[in-house]
């Protein structure tokens, strides 16, 4: 968190403290209302510790953001939900398992958004969850038009190159269809650390 500290400035309004950040124009710009988009991946937890400091330091309120995703949430296989005419029983047995599995899912999830939102409070700055299902990149640039939100905090994946022009990102899709500010926070990019069972000194 130290990291961004030296980049922050703090002014007294009538209103309340804001948070001034330098822009590449060199234009301040004040954020009141921070919308923070949580994954509940490894770099969730220091989103979220980034974003809880800029509220503090700026008196901002935060709206903390979770979408649940078919693609990459631990979802029952699709293909066990398939009708089946020879085992109609199967198929029902299937689809309860499904829903009970996203039942509970939902709950663990929800859970975790309001351990995060009593940490906020108890530092002081106001915080709402919202949860819901579908496309994240989506969601959060219309939940952060709606609410709205003049600075939103999203997480970027480790994945550069080729492999992010195929796959995407929601932090590439917030970044050109946002109507504010976006803060992106670096996830870690995978390094492969060499084994000594597979490095091969020779001689000369």
């Amino acid at each position: 968190m130290g990291k961004i500290k030296p980049n922050l400035r703090l002014v007294e309004t009538d209103a309340q403290a804001c948070l001034l950040l330098p822009t590449p124009q060199g234009i301040l710009t004040m954020f009141h209302q921070i919308l923070v988009a949580l994954d509940n991946s490894e770099t969730s937890q220091y989103i979220f510790e980034q974003a809880l400091f800029l509220a503090k330091t700026s008196n901002s309120a935060l709206m903390l953001l979770h979408v649940l995703s078919p693609l990459e949430d631990p979802y029952l296989n699709p293909i066990f939900l398939q009708p089946e005419t020879i085992y109609p029983t199967l198929y029902t047995e299937n689809i309860n398992q499904y829903m009970q599995a996203w039942d509970k899912l939902k709950q663990e999830r929800l859970d975790w958004m309001r351990s995060l939102t009593q940490t906020a409070v108890n530092a002081g700055v106001k915080t709402d969850i919202t949860q819901t299902v579908g496309d994240a990149g989506r969601i959060i640039c219309e939940l952060a038009l709606s609410w709205p939100a003049d600075l939103i905090i999203v997480g970027r994946r480790g994945i550069t190159g080729i492999s992010e022009v195929f796959l995407g990102s929601v932090s590439n899709y917030v970044l050109h269809h946002a109507h504010c500010s976006v803060l992106t926070v670096q996830g870690l990019i995978p390094t492969k650390i060499p084994n000594s069972k597979d490095t091969q000194v020779t001689s000369i």
